[in-house]
């Protein structure tokens, strides 16, 4: 029988049979989502259906492909789907059909309404062939669900799975269970696991597909992972066996029996640890292992002779231990160490100079064969290689690893390639968050780009600012949009002049976008669209509008459509929303959305702190799978796990490494009690504890110095792996510092609590064991320097060469440096740049900081349009009285972003006016200043403006929903 669901307008789609599949689902769905588009709600006549001929087929079938596209991108209609199906597939269609069209779903969207709740709702009993299809659906979801989902999903599956005619001595986990449960047998209760049938666990293990299965629970905790063992070992399976091990996945992790253990079999079981980096916690642990085998597999060699077949587990050497190497071990091990992972950089350092000692010249060959160890190589010595080869290296495989270089080494590659090689063609070939590292002055040397060179290439704002202006001469918007991080230099200005169909032809591309833009272009997208659009404006973007316009949702995100609507945007949502306008319910379903976040502030991480705390009570009440899915919201020191790692003895290796951050909490005295061998292996991780208060570190580097003598014999990599303990050295012991290399006054300046006095003496220190002069600073020198520049004075900021400033100058914008300081680079600056008045909006954004060196007329002075292209980091550094000077037009275009960067000294000496306009950048709107634009009465609010259509999108929203539910319960 053929079927077409119509509507007042005729009939919109057919279908055969009187099946349900979720191919109708979905052009039911893409029905109502285009009757939305074209016509009113109210007009629609749900419920009927009517037979039509084949021959009628031809013209009133619905263009499918054209539409769903735009259904699946419609905010919570696929977890109205998913709901609805939920609700009423099972008691209507056959149980196959269903989890046909509930796969589907899951698939194409994500996962997270798929919660506890919901799959509470799952039907507990289905055919054998339902059963295991949507089982396999849930195993192939597994990473995308939260750990209570997970734990809920193990629940239903092993109700499906219990059998009554299973007794309190036996289980009902057989071979054919396990194998069903895959990844979700890890939920399996201890006393469950060891009831197992040991013919049945010989069954499992049996198969080869049971390795794939282990290799995959890395949630597995030691107690079920040892309960697994024995079972495995009683069953007739000898774990000591070579073969055996090949067959344990990740339960090696946790291999317990070590006596009479011998080498060949140590070093099995380290081969078969290098995926054990992919366990969901429990490290200190496999390291701790790790070190016991490593000890069992050199019995009776020397460490040169075994060093390439440890595997991964070289990495828990010490730096005593790989500073004993020999030059020519380090080489014949290479092909194993290049693909280690987990180095720190003081071992890479001294790997790196190993392996380099013994091939003698640095070529694109040996750095070929480095992999991750070429983030060991110093500056310098990438900047004295032969240009050609250093072009090889950024063409090459080694590519990969040059975004994991430090600013300096990059910057020293790129000098290099700038000054003497074909800087035109390389930088064609400069892939990924390397292109970030070279200067706006460099970009402008070289015109001859096109919009494919860039779709490989990460770009700062200024960068991409560049860019887009100059390509766009030659390119459609939609080749520049196409390639990603263009469009972070899409301008206010270029999205207003859009006509009306290019702007919504391309609006795809920033919606796919979303997370490359600032607050400040989602906000002018919003109001582009708005004014453009014949459609409601994008759920997506509600928020984003001032509240003083009708069209916002209701003030605040109630539940988890709330969230759907809001996507990526929920990102940029400020702390004060979050605490007062958003439900605890809608936080539950936000949070896997949180956690893709990039740069939440502080301010917000403390807002969904304690809605986290409200919505899940104490962190001492919660369950291990609530903190799994938590955890990243809340510091070590809230889950109050660490009482009994206090008392008078000593950290060990595995305290340390399982506190992390809260390391903080050991006394003076306990650090001082720590063992030689334990400060030296876990200097590196104590030196990143950002608590630590000055007794702590002063500590810390009389422990540094005890175990390693006298401050002139420490090596380079010694000084880099101190950290934050640095910052106890005092002015006479960082004159005794060898500083010489760039890298290691980098990894100093990374800190920035240096003192004044402490400052100048690296400085100085550098100057002299480099043999250089401010003058003679390369630009990689700059940036290596860091933090260390705010200490220059004036006489040695203006002895700095114009082009090696221009070259670091991004790098310098970061600089937390004092106003004085500023006002000098700023400078600097104008000689690069030329003066301040012609500055652009790429240029603003290059300086970051050094705008905040400004005078109260070079301020004032700025075109309005202009302002959102300031860094709010540059904003924060101005002074107030200078602030002050910011008529409130050029302050109401300051955009949201940097609105909320003005700080609460900059807002005190401001006006009535100036405040007015500062509360509309940071809300959005759109306007210069009150009284200045229709629209606006007295000083106070916009008067409002109604949406287009007249209805508010909250409403047509609620409408779709009431309607699909309708429509899908006529269907069944």
């Amino acid at each position: 029988m053929l079927y077409c669901f119509t509507g007042i307008f005729g009939p919109v789609f057919c279908y055969s049979s009187n099946v349900w599949t979720a191919d109708t689902l979905t052009k039911v769905m893409a029905y109502f989502h285009a009757q939305e588009v074209m016509f009113t709600l109210s007009s629609l006549q749900v419920c009927e259906l009517k037979k039509q001929p084949m021959s009628e087929m031809g013209n009133i079938i619905l263009e499918w492909d054209k539409t769903k596209e735009r259904i699946f991108q419609s905010p919570g209609v696929n977890r109205t789907l998913f709901l609805v199906t939920l609700d009423k597939c099972f008691l209507a269609l056959s149980a196959l059909d269903c989890v046909d069209v509930l796969s589907q779903v899951l698939r194409v969207s994500g996962v997270n309404y798929l919660q506890p709740d919901v799959v509470g709702s799952l039907p507990s009993v289905l055919q054998e062939d339902a059963f295991r299809n949507l089982s396999a659906v849930f195993k192939d979801l597994y990473d995308k669900t939260s750990a209570n989902t997970q734990r809920a999903l193990y629940g239903w599956m092993n109700i499906c799975l219990y059998k009554t005619e299973f007794n309190e001595s036996t289980s009902w986990v057989s071979a054919e269970n396990l194998w069903i449960l895959g990844r979700y047998m890890v939920h399996l209760p201890l006393e469950e696991i060891l009831k197992i049938s040991l013919s049945e666990v010989r069954l499992f293990i049996s198969y080869d597909n049971a390795t794939k299965q282990l290799d995959a629970v890395y949630d597995i905790t030691p107690e079920l992972a040892q309960a697994f063992l024995e079972r495995i070992n009683s069953s007739g399976f000898d774990i000591r066996n070579t073969s055996t091990i090949y067959r344990l996945g990740l339960l090696v992790c946790f291999y317990d029996d070590m006596e009479q253990m011998d080498s060949a079999v140590a070093r099995a079981l380290l081969h078969q640890m290098i995926k054990c980096n992919q366990l969901r916690g429990f490290q200190a642990e496999v390291q701790k292992l790790k070190s016991q085998l490593l000890n069992i597999a050199m019995q009776n060699q020397t460490l040169n002779d075994v060093l390439g077949s440890l595997s991964d587990a070289v990495v828990g050497l010490t730096s005593s231990q790989l500073e004993s190497l020999s030059p020519e071990a380090v080489h014949n091990a290479i092909a194993t160490l290049n693909q280690v992972s987990g180095w720190a950089k003081s071992q890479v350092m001294i790997l790196s100079s190993k392996y380099l000692s013994y091939e003698k010249v640095l070529s694109f060959y040996n750095v070929s064969q480095m992999g991750a160890l070429v983030t060991g190589i110093s500056t310098q010595s990438f900047y004295s290689m032969n240009p050609k080869e250093l072009s090889q290296i950024i063409r090459g495989t080694t590519s990969q690893y040059l975004s994991d270089l430090s600013p300096t080494q990059q910057q020293g590659i790129l000098r290099k390639i700038a000054a003497f090689g074909d800087f035109a063609s390389s930088v064609k070939d400069i892939q990924g968050a390397f292109f970030k590292e070279i200067s706006l002055s460099d970009l402008w040397k070289q015109t001859e780009y096109n919009s494919s060179m860039m779709k490989e290439k990460e770009l700062r704002r200024s960068q991409a600012l560049y860019l887009y202006e100059l390509l766009s001469k030659k390119n459609s918007p939609a080749d520049l949009l196409s390639t990603g991080q263009l469009v972070k230099g899409v301008t206010c200005q270029l999205i207003e002049s859009m006509g009306t169909d290019s702007f919504l032809n391309n609006f795809k591309f920033f919606e796919k976008n979303l997370h490359l833009l600032s607050p400040y272009q989602v906000n002018c997208l919003a109001w582009k669209f708005w004014k453009v659009s014949n459609a409601s404006i994008p759920p997506f973007l509600l928020l984003v509008l001032p509240r003083s316009s009708t069209f916002r949702v209701n003030g605040s995100v109630a539940d988890e459509f709330d969230v759907d609507l809001l996507g990526n945007l929920i990102c940029h949502l400020p702390p004060a929303f979050l605490h007062g306008r958003m439900s605890p319910k809608a936080m539950a379903a936000a949070l896997p959305q949180f956690k893709l976040c990039r740069q939440l502030s502080h301010q917000q991480k403390t807002e969904i702190k304690y809605k986290l705390f409200e919505l899940y009570g104490s962190p001492n009440n919660w369950t291990a799978e609530t903190t799994l899915d938590v955890g990243p919201f809340i510091a070590h020191k809230l889950l109050n796990f660490f009482p009994d790692c206090l008392g008078t003895r000593a950290p060990s290796s595995d305290e340390i490494i399982k506190l992390a951050e809260a390391n903080v909490f050991w006394s003076v005295q306990e650090l001082k009690c720590m063992d030689a061998g334990t400060f030296d292996k876990n200097v590196e991780l104590l030196g990143t504890v950002s608590g630590f208060n000055s007794s702590q570190l002063i500590a810390l580097k009389e422990k540094a110095k005890q175990v390693w003598g006298w401050l002139p014999g420490w090596k380079s990599y010694r000084v880099v792996s101190l950290g934050r303990v640095a910052l106890a050295l005092t002015e006479d012991e960082i004159k005794e510092l060898d500083l010489h290399s760039v890298d290691t006054v980098s990894a100093l300046s990374q800190q920035r609590e240096w003192t004044l006095t402490q400052a100048r003496s690296i400085l100085h220190g550098f100057l002299e064991d480099s043999g250089q002069t401010i003058s003679t600073l390369k630009s990689f020198d700059l940036v290596g320097l860091g933090a260390i520049l705010c200490a220059l004075n004036s006489t040695e900021i203006m002895s700095i060469r114009t082009a090696e400033f221009s070259a670091a100058v991004a790098r310098i914008g970061l600089l937390f440096c004092s106003t004085p300081v500023l006002r000098l680079f700023k400078k600097m600056t104008e000689s690069v740049f030329g003066a301040a008045a012609g500055w652009n909006g790429s240029v603003l954004q290059e300086i970051g900081t050094i705008a905040g060196g400004l005078n109260e007329d070079e301020l004032k002075a700025f075109d309005k349009n202009l302002m959102p292209y300031f860094q709010p980091i540059a904003i924060r550094h101005i002074p107030p009285e200078i602030f002050q000077a910011l008529s409130p037009e050029q302050i109401a275009n300051l955009g949201p972003e940097n609105a909320a960067a003005v700080t609460r000294s900059q807002r005190k000496p401001l006006d009535a006016w100036q405040l007015w306009s500062l509360q509309q950048a940071r809300d959005g709107a759109q306007g210069s200043s009150p009284g200045m634009e229709q629209g606006t009465g007295t000083i106070g609010e916009p008067l409002p403006t109604p949406a287009p259509g007249g209805e508010s999108s909250l409403s047509l929203h609620t409408k779709k929903l009431l309607l699909l539910q309708t429509a899908l319960s006529c269907l069944l």
